[in-house]
């Protein structure tokens, strides 16, 4: 059996989501993944009001979709990152405060406890469960890192250095991640420049500075990794057991014109000049062929989520082309050798 193929609702959260179930199902997807902003999942009420989560499930049923995870990047950026100006405009009023940093980051730490209880109490009411969940409850997000801005480490910056951002990084979140314990739900940070983990290095530092914390996985994203230079299939297989949650995303790189790098230039995404920018799945330079087998390898069997992203490209034009990309990509693994019937007693 194939992987359900669903659609992650942040870059859509425009629209609301009574109107987004209909054009997601449309265009041909099984879920969605839904962001914890716009009107798509508030945590809060989630948490609280057993009605709202009902409601949630009759509007995804009612439109033929199902869900498999909830997504809050923009509140768990805040948890550990230097805030400054632009946080203001991502998170909600009760998150942001009067803005001081040290207050936004502990209100920031706190909403993301909430958004595990809110997940857990999605995921119990979650049509057919029987009991036990069909696939981890999972929170996807950001962690944020209040070293990402010594990225470059000059002026000369020593593993010390580092190291007091990692440990800022444990103090942070494992009151977090113990509350997730308690709930049984995953956090799967998308590994990604601006966070405590955004190779492999630093994805495999970040696990050790929690402990290992078995609530502490990834939610896997090529795009963030191939310009980059890291190889995301084998991330895939370095951190089999952590791989929590799947986004489908691609990206292009080494097509611009040669005078910006892979820093970004101060351009903004579509620029022509730019060396590296996401594209629709299937228009980049993402081996997708290659994660699905590693995927099947590993015994992945959650969703494939599409994180769509194209600036050249009208959002659903593209949203349905990548739905049926991403259907005709994945294929279910063998569970027998395929010479094992030359074997006499197989025959």
């Amino acid at each position: 059996m194939s992987r359900p193929v669903t659609l992650f609702t942040g870059q859509w959260a425009d629209l609301p989501l009574e109107k987004l179930a209909p054009l997601a199902y449309e265009m041909g997807y099984d879920g969605l993944e839904l962001a914890c902003w716009g009107d798509h999942f508030d945590v809060d009420a989630a948490a609280s009001n057993k009605s709202y989560v009902k409601e949630k499930w009759e509007l995804l049923s009612d439109n033929g979709l199902t869900c498999y995870a909830i997504s809050n990047h923009l509140v768990g950026q805040a948890v550990c990152d230097l805030i400054d100006e632009r946080h203001k405009a991502i998170l909600a009023p009760d998150v942001w405060g009067d803005g001081d940093p040290e207050g936004v980051r502990k209100r920031a730490a706190k909403k993301m406890i909430t958004t595990g209880k809110a997940a857990r109490a999605f995921f119990n009411a979650k049509p057919g469960r029987e009991g036990e969940d069909d696939f981890p409850a999972v929170v996807n997000g950001f962690t944020g890192s209040s070293i990402w801005h010594s990225i470059y480490a000059f002026p000369p910056t020593t593993q010390a250095y580092y190291e007091k951002g990692f440990k800022d990084f444990a103090k942070r979140w494992l009151p977090i991640l113990n509350a997730y314990d308690k709930l049984d739900v995953n956090f799967a940070l998308e590994v990604h420049p601006t966070e405590i983990a955004f190779d492999i290095a630093s994805a495999k530092r970040a696990l050790e500075a929690v402990g290992n914390h078995k609530r502490f996985g990834f939610n896997y994203d090529p795009s963030h990794l191939g310009y980059q230079g890291v190889d995301y299939v084998k991330f895939i297989r370095e951190f089999a057991e952590r791989i929590y949650h799947v986004h489908m995303k691609d990206a292009w790189w080494g097509h611009g014109d040669g005078t910006v790098g892979v820093f970004g230039g101060h351009t903004d995404f579509g620029d022509s000049r730019r060396f590296w920018d996401f594209r629709s799945p299937g228009r980049g330079d993402v081996e997708f062929e290659d994660i699905i087998v590693a995927l099947n390898d590993i015994a992945y069997r959650g969703p494939l989520s599409v994180e769509w992203e194209d600036i050249r490209m009208d959002r659903v034009h593209g949203g349905a082309e990548a739905a049926c990309f991403v259907r005709s990509l994945d294929f279910p693994g063998s569970a027998v050798a395929f010479d094992a019937a030359f074997d006499k007693s197989n025959q």
